[in-house]
């Protein structure tokens, strides 16, 4: 199962001082979670990934069928991980995974935002996984300079902007192009 990924990542995971608990919001099938536990994650870590495994809006428009998506992201996992690696799973839409990490007090090293392309949802899964990044941690919003001409409240750039205005006190933009990362001060 090749993985190929933006060479974000591979920026993002030099300029962390740890990496050993992640987040990853919108695993789809598992590219980019194969990824992090193949080339970033500390051999003993952990990655927590968060996805309805139903698609979203732009998949629905076409008629994509999702019936397997979870079987098949479980495959390519076992494939990736590593013996001493640990990956959770919560099968729900982001904020209400978002609202059980809070409430257990979780930490992340490094948060992968790629769920729904829709500014709304991008912001809330911002705001929400932004008080469980660490210090010097990073948060990484794929997808960034999406555009499927839906309007602009479909493209995440309008979220992430508003983010980064927002919390411009407490994190630093560390990562710039198609994925845009922000370093937590």
């Amino acid at each position: 199962f090749p993985v190929t990924i933006y060479p974000a990542f591979t920026h993002c995971m030099s300029l962390l001082p740890s990496k050993q608990e992640f987040l990853e919001i919108g695993c789809f099938e598992g590219r980019a979670t194969c990824w992090m536990l193949k080339h970033a994650l500390d051999s003993d870590g952990r990655i927590t990934c968060i996805d309805t495994f139903e698609g979203g809006e732009e998949h629905a428009k076409h008629g994509v069928d999702f019936t397997g998506l979870r079987r098949q992201f479980e495959d390519n996992i076992q494939e990736a991980k590593g013996e001493n690696q640990y990956v959770k799973v919560i099968q729900d839409v982001s904020y209400n995974g978002l609202a059980e990490l809070i409430a257990k007090g979780s930490e992340f090293d490094f948060i992968y935002i790629d769920g729904s392309h829709q500014a709304k949802d991008v912001l809330t899964d911002a705001c929400m996984a932004f008080g469980m990044l660490r210090k010097g941690g990073i948060m990484l919003f794929d997808d960034y300079l999406w555009d499927d001409m839906a309007g602009v409240l479909h493209r995440p750039k309008i979220a992430v902007d508003a983010f980064v205005n927002i919390f411009s006190d407490q994190c630093k933009v560390s990562v710039v192009g198609y994925q845009q990362g922000v370093t937590k001060l």
